[in-house]
């Protein structure tokens, strides 16, 4: 089998053993646990903690002491040990403890994955621009198929969502090891300093301007992605407490429709090496950040009829968003970083994306939500004016009652009931990207060389 192949193998499952279950765990934790809100954003917030050291961590040990392939399926096989032990948990504290250790085994591995096909594709002579984004391609279709599997046999709101995901996760861990080697370059002087013995040279990027401000702006766009990651199949499930839209086929199927996002990034992954030699990396990154506002604008503006249209072409619209900066990103550590570090540096990368990045979408947005955008309804007539419908509606009463709420003969309920007032969300979204895209164009210079781009490829 060709090394092209063996590597679309790997971002398959790498991705497949992820989307099992990050867009339908909102379902599982408040729909079967029925656990407290508030505590959510916590789940998505041991992604952004463990990020903020692992793949760093990682990345040393690969360039410094262990095969990059080894070190990638110990990983997975350890990760697919805790999602096996997941569906054992029984309170919401030890389940944020539990995902914390599995996302500890798994967050590093993404930036593994792009160390070792970067490395195993110049190995065999290949061009990186052109053969790295078909490979990478196919791991947003592992995170599709994940996606369908879970939401078609039912289990979006099931402890199987992780079953499928470990099984997964061990086949991949098995696999790499068949990987080409990926040794540990010990590019490091005879009489290196600690700093460099440990890999810790990367750190010193920050200490130049431009990496800094791509670093910080990393961290941003970071927390965009939790923040449709973590909220927008329950934005969409949610349709369904209103009357006119409950039997809609977007609450039935409310993953699939998602899913639309994964289906465009496997188009916008393909168009990458045109954009990237047509515009260059700055630019394609800035159209990164404007692809975010609208894909919150969107949201904000749609739902499950009139507005459907405005749900797809966010969700089109989110495989630019997502790709164009991560991609892209990663190709701009890949060239302006020395080769020594290039593993440590790309850790970095992820430290600032998934890791602060993921904490400061998590940790604000939860507690802006709460204390915002969360309305609060004592009686028939509001709620029933929210909802968009009649204070009689047999649904909306249906639904009071499963919040394990009594109605008086005033219409008054006997404790208040909490909605979320999703227009508002989204748009406060749509302005936080809006003023991070405008500050990036201003601050961040970077001018346009193709040669660097070209040099990639050997």
């Amino acid at each position: 089998m060709g090394i092209k192949n063996r590597l679309v193998i790997m971002s398959f499952l790498q991705f497949f053993v992820w989307g099992a279950w990050l867009i339908t765990i909102a379902n599982y934790w408040f729909g079967t646990m029925q656990w407290d809100g508030t505590q959510f954003g916590l789940v998505f917030g041991t992604m952004g903690i463990a990020s903020l050291f692992m793949p760093t961590l990682t990345g040393i040990i690969a360039d410094r002491w262990i095969n990059a392939e080894k070190l990638y399926g110990a990983l997975h096989i350890l990760y697919a040990a805790v999602l096996f032990y997941i569906p054992q948990v029984s309170t919401p504290e030890t389940f944020i403890y539990i995902m914390l250790l599995a996302m500890c085994f798994y967050m590093p591995t993404i930036a593994l994955s792009n160390s070792i096909s970067y490395t195993a594709l110049k190995l065999n002579n290949k061009d990186v621009i052109k053969n790295f984004p078909p490979i990478r391609v196919w791991g947003t279709v592992g995170f599709i198929v994940a996606m369908w599997i879970t939401n078609l046999t039912g289990n979006k709101a099931t402890e199987y969502q992780f079953y499928i995901a470990g099984i997964a996760a061990v086949v991949l861990g098995i696999y790499s090891f068949t990987l080409p080697e990926c040794k540990p370059q010990r590019l490091s002087k005879e009489n290196a300093s600690l700093m460099e013995t440990l890999g810790l040279e990367s750190f010193k990027l920050f200490a130049d301007y431009k990496m800094a401000l791509f670093f910080i702006f990393s961290m941003f766009l970071g927390g965009a992605l939790q923040l449709t990651n973590a909220y927008g199949d329950v934005f969409l499930d949610e349709f369904k407490h209103f009357p006119k839209y409950a039997d809609s086929f977007v609450v039935e199927y409310s993953t699939i429709i998602m899913s639309i996002s994964q289906i465009s990034e496997t188009l916008f992954i393909l168009a990458i090496p045109f954009f990237l030699r047509r515009f260059g990396i700055k630019q394609v990154m800035l159209i990164s950040m404007l692809a975010w506002v609208l894909r919150f604008g969107l949201f904000a503006y749609g739902n499950p009829t009139t507005g459907l249209w405005m749900i797809i072409m966010s969700c089109v619209v989110y495989g630019m968003a997502f790709d164009f900066f991560n991609i892209s990103g990663s190709l701009f550590v890949e060239t302006n970083t020395d080769p020594k570090n290039r593993s440590s540096a790309q850790g970095l990368f992820m430290m600032m994306t998934n890791g602060f990045g993921a904490v400061l979408g998590s940790f604000t947005s939860g507690w802006a939500i709460d204390k915002y955008f969360t309305k609060s309804f004592s009686n028939t007539t509001d709620l029933a004016g929210f909802l968009e419908t009649e204070t009689t509606n047999s649904k909306m009463l249906e639904f009071v009652v499963s919040q394990g709420n009594s109605i008086g003969a005033d219409g008054l309920f006997s404790k208040a009931i909490f909605m979320k007032d999703w227009h508002t969300i989204w748009l406060a979204f749509a302005m936080y990207a809006l003023v991070i895209a405008i500050a990036f164009a201003l601050l961040f210079k970077h001018k346009h060389d193709p040669k660097a781009l070209e040099n990639v490829s050997h």
